[in-house]
């Protein structure tokens, strides 16, 4: 049995989670879905790395999967509890010292972004279609029901590590992501990472739209060997 848990993205709840938390508890797993301090102007990084710690306790075999935002949480957890996995799910890559509110610019994703927009025809605006164009309409409603205020707080911050964790380490790119667009991602995580990330169909919201498929992949990760970067 692989104890799974799970950091979810910005202005997020552990909603997010529950179809593929469903799917794998059917397939004999344990799953945690902590929820982040995220509205809380008093924590940052720190207190969300101790959030997730201590859902994971002493306990071995742990799958870390981070989504999004939950990219510069999820190393400061393996320096914190025993993970012997680290999946990103189209998530952000910090490096050592870079403010969470740089990352973008220290990315170049805002052109990246515009170029998105300008391929899928989408108003800039138009946050629905930007995250929610692949999931089916009740459910975007449930999701919006869900969403939770998030303080700036965590972004100001230096990211504190001075390197990248040893825990093995992998990526899963989502093809049709428009908040974090594939080609832009294909990028960042081999300038960051130096490896190449795997790929699975569907956008930002892949938990929602094909939670089997997902938990598939991440059960793949258990029994082949992981990529450190």
């Amino acid at each position: 049995m692989t104890q799974y848990v799970f950091i979810p993205g910005a202005g997020s709840d552990s909603w997010y989670w529950h179809l593929l938390a469903d799917e794998l508890g059917t397939r004999g797993h344990r799953v945690a879905t902590p929820e982040l301090p995220c509205d809380d102007d008093a924590a940052g990084l720190p207190q969300y790395a101790d959030t997730v710690a201590a859902a994971i306790g002493d306990r071995t075999g742990t799958v870390l999967v981070a989504h999004s935002f939950g990219g510069f949480t999820a190393p400061l957890v393996c320096q914190r509890a025993p993970v012997d996995r680290l999946v990103l799910l189209t998530a952000m890559i910090p490096q050592p010292g870079e403010a969470p509110g740089t990352w973008w610019t220290n990315t170049g994703y805002e052109q990246a972004r515009r170029d998105q927009d300008e391929r899928d025809d989408r108003d800039p605006d138009d946050e629905d279609a930007l995250f929610f164009h692949d999931v089916p309409p009740a459910m975007a409603a449930q999701a919006r029901e869900h969403s939770r205020r998030q303080s700036a707080t965590p972004f100001a911050a230096p990211w504190p590590l001075p390197a990248w964790p040893s825990t093995p380490t992998k990526f899963l790119l989502c093809r049709d992501d428009r908040f974090l667009p594939a080609a832009f991602m294909r990028r960042v995580v081999a300038e960051r990472l130096g490896i190449v990330p795997e790929e699975i169909d569907g956008g930002h919201m892949v938990a929602l739209t094909r939670p089997r498929q997902l938990a598939d992949r991440l059960e793949a990760y258990t029994t082949t060997d992981s990529t450190t970067p």
